[in-house]
């Protein structure tokens, strides 16, 4: 205190600071009382931080030659958040005279697609048809079996680009697509019979495309399956013109 009393005798009336002080508070740092907040801290900027992991599949990025993509098809993150175990290949050759693309694989697929129920309908369809699943390119919108699909999701993360390419790298002769929701997925409307006629259009290329219920669909219903046999002979009519 007697210091300070020698300043006011020396006539010294104000404190002086080295460093300037903001004595104006924006509005952006008071209160509802127009006091000052305490300084808020700026999150640390960590050097050499990884970049955001991608949240949608970049179709320039997809693999250009068939081979290549099936390989990248058993171990993209963004297909399936499982990880790459348990997960189902395609089968068949490219060039085939028919690709047929269902949902998911069966429950009880281990190995090799559809060897569960729906695959004997499958097989009972196909000798119908008048050809065999080794004839066939067989394929899934998704790599594993899932009992309810976010198909949403699915499609926000660029599922249908994926299934686009697999289908155009295939270039099949015809196609055949079963479940409304891998249909959506290449930009059609999900069928409201058991069995329409479509065209695939990407990147190009025109195929045939015959689009059905599901094959747990069609279990369930047997006039679904006289309504498909019915499309497909007309489709195959049309196509042997």
């Amino acid at each position: 205190m007697g210091a300070l009393g020698w300043w006011r005798e020396a006539g010294v009336d104000f404190d002086f600071l080295d460093a300037p002080r903001q004595w104006i508070v924006p509005e952006d740092e008071q209160d509802e009382n127009g006091e000052r907040l305490p300084p808020r801290r700026r999150p640390a900027v960590e050097e050499n931080a990884p970049p955001p992991m991608p949240t949608r599949i970049d179709p320039a990025l997809l693999p250009a030659d068939l081979s290549a993509f099936r390989e990248w098809w058993m171990r993209e993150s963004l297909l399936d958040d499982s990880g790459p175990s348990g997960r189902i290949a395609p089968r068949g050759e490219a060039g085939a005279k028919l690709m047929i693309v269902v949902e998911t694989p069966e429950a009880q697929d281990s190995d090799e697609l559809l060897t569960g129920p729906q695959g004997k309908l499958l097989d009972a369809m196909l000798a119908t048809f008048g050809t065999e699943r080794e004839q066939v390119y067989l394929a899934s919108a998704l790599p594993r079996h899932d009992p309810v699909p976010d198909w949403r999701l699915a499609a926000e993360r660029g599922v249908g680009d994926a299934l686009a390419r697999h289908v155009n790298l295939v270039s099949p002769q015809r196609l055949v697509v079963l479940g409304g929701n891998v249909l959506s997925l290449i930009g059609h409307e999900s069928p409201q019979r058991a069995a329409v006629l479509r065209q695939f259009h990407h990147e190009g290329r025109d195929i045939p495309l015959l689009a059905g219920w599901g094959l747990a669909a069609l279990m369930q219903q047997p006039r679904a399956k006289a309504s498909f046999w019915n499309a497909w002979l007309e489709w195959t009519k049309v196509e042997n013109g």
